[in-house]
């Protein structure tokens, strides 16, 4: 059950954040009638990082939610269950795991939009890919047919000064301005997800238009929030 200060929360998030912005509701280790709650309450996006706890909350909430991928994905996790139950995929970093994802889609006739993670601060525990690389990644992506890239994602320090973060942001967007520009084929960047509880103030300040809030709604974590 929800309390009424996460109820609060969600609407207080909802109600600040500008137009064209949307909320992903990170909701890592949330059970599925805390999920089905949250959607009630007003949000519209889930997001997930464990496929087992997404299967479990889905079974409860379905079709109420869109759902996103945002955890980090590995070739042997890219499973049918995942394109089926996903509408988006916010963590691409490689041609391995995005062959892999339209080979599942193109098995059950689904195209699948993705964002490509960009580890904007070269930090070595955390996936994506480093900025420079970027580039090559989306002009590969581009030629596969049963995925639609529809923009970057990156994550930013978790702690500390919000500010710090900013760097980080402006580096992903400039990246995401240069690969507009250039208009592949299959390719439509639409969005920029950016931010979390510490930093989506700032992420939207650089140009965000998604951001993924999990310890502002629902409060601490035993381990790892968002």
């Amino acid at each position: 059950m929800l309390t009424e200060i996460t109820k609060q929360n969600i609407q207080r998030i909802l109600a600040e954040l500008p137009d064209g912005v949307a909320l992903v509701a990170a909701a890592k280790t949330r059970t599925p009638e805390e999920i089905l709650e949250a959607v009630q309450t007003g949000v519209k996006i889930i997001g997930e990082n464990y496929v087992q706890e997404a299967r479990r909350a889905y079974e409860v909430v379905g079709k109420r939610a869109k759902w996103h991928f945002i955890g980090t994905l590995q070739k042997h996790n890219v499973r049918k269950k995942i394109v089926q139950m996903f509408d988006m995929i916010e963590t691409v970093d490689s041609m391995e795991i995005a062959r892999e994802i339209d080979k599942k889609c193109t098995q059950i006739g689904k195209i699948m939009p993705i964002l490509i993670e960009i580890n904007s601060g070269r930090e070595k525990q955390k996936s994506g890919i480093f900025p420079e690389d970027a580039e090559q990644l989306i002009r590969g992506v581009s030629g596969l047919s049963n995925i639609k890239l529809m923009g970057l994602m990156t994550m930013g320090p978790r702690f500390g000064n919000p500010e710090e973060a900013r760097p980080y942001f402006i580096a992903t967007r400039m990246i995401f301005d240069k690969i507009k520009q250039i208009n592949l084929p299959n390719v439509e960047m639409r969005y920029l997800s950016m931010g979390m509880t510490n930093s989506y103030k700032i992420a939207i300040e650089e140009g965000a238009n998604i951001v993924r809030i999990g310890t502002k709604i629902f409060g601490e974590r035993d381990y790892g929030s968002s």
